[in-house]
């Protein structure tokens, strides 16, 4: 049996059940709905798990930067997790309670408001609802309507924030619900093509010119909701000072500001909230995902004065979770308590400093950024054309975002150039090259015959996630850089040979 960095075992020679593996894959093909997204990518059976590592059905094992979408902020049945959840079912207590109190969901709010930011914590109140996250957009939007009277509702490009009421992609509304959409500062892919901080101004003042002028057909509206960092958009984190004048804006204007923490909470992003980076206090935080502990559940925290809502407002048959609920305590206290976000933070910066190599080194890597243990990589076609020779300040201008924010470009002299004082991006990145879908699908496949799993995620699925655990120790954030380094490697190779196979009719 061969044993590969990490500790990942060869598929050729690990022992296990191939044909098992098979059977169950081919059943699901044929019996489950189309709409299946990572069994499609992901072509594994998981039947162990523990932290880091998932092993199959064939015993082939694997290293997890998935991570449940980033519900695992302990990775697979980490021991306090474990305990908690045999605790409440050793106990006899109920499993599901609908609102009723119980000292397991005391304890849950308890441990949240621990570690909730000051400036919300000592105003907030909690409302459960269902247990996912596209649940508590949706009791978030209608919160903040019945708080305000109000309908309309800003949301920004590229964001995510769950599918159940709406298209793909658009926030969960109800359905006389209008949503602007407003453009969201990122570097690499600038809406204004200018990036950095000047980028993230241009932002901020079209969000400032839409809420102010009666001609640009939005009234003023219920909320306004946004990502600190777009995960499934393509991991962008949102400019802190950018961020910090969203607040005043809204502020200002008396609209209820909701942060979308469902996968930047719990440490994620090196802070316990991702706001938390800005100094930003939102007035509404939609949480899910990492709180429950691996187990399904979603809240709403709020302030306490926009408490409008009227008993037997649908909220969920299953906000009562008692499992999840004392898994997500644990959860949050053993990240607290062993200062995880730290870790988070430090690692992270380390991972994305080590990952800029990938784009000296590869063509079609055009950017790498993030934050904490939250990365994103984008894949583009070398070849493809720019669009025009115009040019982009470097990403590493930007206001307020920290480690690794996109892509620093050079020339031939090894400097960054400037223009009337501007440091810019050249050759390469003059523009954004294509998005390219199929290398990045391409690195997920090479990953996965490494023994790495990673997501897929951006506007065209072009952008690798990293989304580990954050009990991630050195030695496994290195097995796991190895791995991605050298499928990134053999998916170049890969493309480089298609683009010059001869054109076949």
């Amino acid at each position: 049996m061969k044993t590969l960095p990490g500790g990942a075992v060869d598929s050729d020679t690990a022992p296990g059940t191939r044909a098992e593996q098979e059977g169950i894959l081919r059943r699901q093909s044929a019996r489950e709905s189309a709409a299946r997204t990572y069994a499609r990518a992901l072509p594994i059976v998981p039947v162990r798990a523990r932290g880091l590592t998932i092993e199959g059905a064939d015993g082939r094992r694997y290293l997890d930067c998935l991570s449940g979408a980033g519900a695992l902020a302990l990775g697979h049945n980490h021991p306090v997790v474990l305990e908690a959840i045999r605790k409440v079912l050793d106990s006899g207590a109920p499993l599901n309670v609908l609102d009723l109190a119980t000292p397991v969901k005391d304890a849950f709010i308890t441990e949240l408001f621990h570690t909730l930011p000051p400036g919300l914590a000592d105003r907030a109140r909690v409302r459960f609802c269902g247990p996912a996250g596209s649940d508590a957009v949706e009791t978030a939007c209608e919160l903040v309507r019945a708080a305000t009277g109000r309908t309309g509702l800003i949301a920004f490009t590229g964001a995510c924030h769950g599918r159940t009421a709406g298209p793909p992609g658009a926030p969960t509304v109800a359905h006389d619900g209008q949503v602007t959409r407003l453009p969201c500062p990122q570097d690499y892919r600038c809406p204004f093509g200018v990036g950095g901080a000047a980028g993230a101004d241009l932002a901020a003042r079209w969000t400032e010119s839409v809420l102010d002028d009666p001609g640009s057909g939005t009234s003023l509206p219920a909320g306004m909701i946004v990502e600190p960092v777009q995960s499934e958009g393509g991991v962008i984190p949102a400019p802190d000072a950018w961020l910090r004048r969203m607040r005043q804006l809204t502020a200002d204007r008396s609209v209820p500001l909701i942060a979308d923490e469902i996968q930047t909470g719990v440490g994620r992003t090196g802070a316990f909230w991702a706001v938390e980076h800005s100094g930003v206090t939102p007035d509404v935080m939609v949480l899910s995902k990492a709180i429950g502990g691996s187990l399904p559940l979603a809240v709403v925290v709020h302030r306490a004065d926009l408490d409008t809502g009227e008993p037997g407002t649908p909220t969920g048959t299953f906000r009562g979770n008692q499992l999840a609920m004392a898994a997500g305590t644990a959860t949050l206290a053993h990240v607290r308590q062993n200062r995880l976000a730290e870790r988070a933070a430090t690692l992270g910066a380390r991972m994305l400093s080590q990952l800029q190599d990938l784009t000296r080194e590869f063509p079609c890597v055009g950017d790498v950024r993030g934050r904490g243990l939250m990365i994103g990589v984008e894949f583009v076609d070398p070849e493809g054309k720019t669009g025009g020779d115009g040019r982009i300040p470097e990403a590493a201008a930007v206001d307020g975002v920290g480690g690794g924010t996109g892509a620093r470009c050079r020339d031939d002299a090894g400097e960054a150039s400037t223009v009337s004082g501007a440091s810019v991006m050249p050759d390469r990145a003059r523009r954004p090259l294509p998005a390219s879908p199929e290398l990045a699908a391409a690195v997920q496949r090479e990953c996965l015959r490494r023994g790495l799993i990673v997501g897929l995620g951006g506007r065209q699925a072009s952008v690798v996630r990293l989304l580990p655990p954050l009990t991630l120790t050195d030695e496994q954030a290195a097995a796991v850089l190895d791995r991605l380094a050298d499928a990134v490697r053999a998916a170049a190779r890969w493309h480089e040979s298609a683009a010059a196979a001869p054109f076949a009719p």
